[in-house]
């Protein structure tokens, strides 16, 4: 049985929670899902339960996914070899339908189907349907691209009907399907959708301003900042919080990277006063 102390507990969170409510209420928030996140059985769950939970709020949450480790077990199956450039997938002919395939299926299905175990909310999409990414082919990485132009009609069609979509980062190119940055095309759509905030789930705190320090974590960050500091970042670090200025020099109006090894870690982000890793904000 919840006592009263418990129970005062439970109403001061929902309570602080309130500000939140109203400034997100309707708004889209768009959510890159990956990292341990993304592997842990655990952690998708409750990934999924915090997008139900946004929806049910009066949210309007987007999910952009990749699905590096699931694309990999996949090629390896098949005995397609894996060669990596500088972080990036070098991806053939051969190996494009089968990232398509994962992607969509096997990744988004799966969370799909997680979400809808609380009610028919998931819908999946990928991003070369409905003319939703289109894509430019990026150096010598073979069918990799970077998103160019993005057309949100789809995405906007499935928050109309009250559902969430679930949406797969491969891209129309001149001549095939590209492979794209999962957390570049999050912030493209981000910004092509008017969105109130981009949040991209990683391994780590946030952004270190002297890693490995961990003192030096960074709670706000200005872009004017965050382009100084961005050379200097980890490689790791660099595209995430790259497409965290892109989202914010949009007109996104804040973007941040938060640890997805923390169950709920979005509600936390989203609906509490100081919410968790490092917020990006305009200068």
């Amino acid at each position: 049985m919840v006592s009263q102390d418990q129970a005062a507990a439970k109403a001061a969170v929902l309570i602080e929670a309130l500000p939140w409510l109203k400034r997100f209420h309707d708004e889209i928030i768009v959510v890159k899902f990956g990292g341990n996140a993304m592997i842990d059985d655990e952690l998708k769950r409750a990934f999924a339960e915090d997008m139900v939970y946004l929806r049910y709020a009066g949210v309007k949450p987007v999910v952009v996914h990749g699905g590096g480790p699931q694309i990999t077990a996949e090629l390896t199956r098949r005995g397609i070899p894996s060669e990596f450039r500088g972080g990036y997938r070098v991806t053939t002919a051969e190996s494009m339908p089968v990232i398509r395939q994962v992607l969509k299926e096997q990744v988004g299905g799966e969370l799909v189907a997680l979400i809808n175990e609380h009610g028919d909310l998931g819908r999946g999409i990928s991003g070369d349907e409905h003319g939703l990414f289109t894509g430019e082919v990026r150096g010598d990485l073979g069918l990799v691209g970077d998103v160019t132009a993005v057309d949100p009609d789809g995405v906007l069609r499935i928050l109309g009907d009250g559902h969430i979509p679930v949406v797969s980062t491969v891209a129309n190119g001149p001549d095939s399907w590209l492979n794209v940055n999962a957390d570049r095309a999050a912030a493209a759509l981000a910004v092509a959708l008017g969105a109130a905030k981009l949040v991209i789930l990683t391994d780590v705190a946030g952004l270190y301003s002297d890693w490995p320090d961990r003192d030096s974590l960074v709670s706000v960050i200005t872009t004017a900042e965050l382009e100084q500091l961005l050379p200097s970042l980890e490689s790791g670090m660099i595209p995430k919080m790259a497409a965290c200025l892109e989202a914010v020099a949009g007109g996104v109006p804040k973007a941040a990277i938060i640890d997805g090894r923390e169950k709920h870690s979005i509600l936390l982000e989203v609906f509490t006063q100081s919410g968790i890793g490092t917020e990006v904000v305009p200068a």
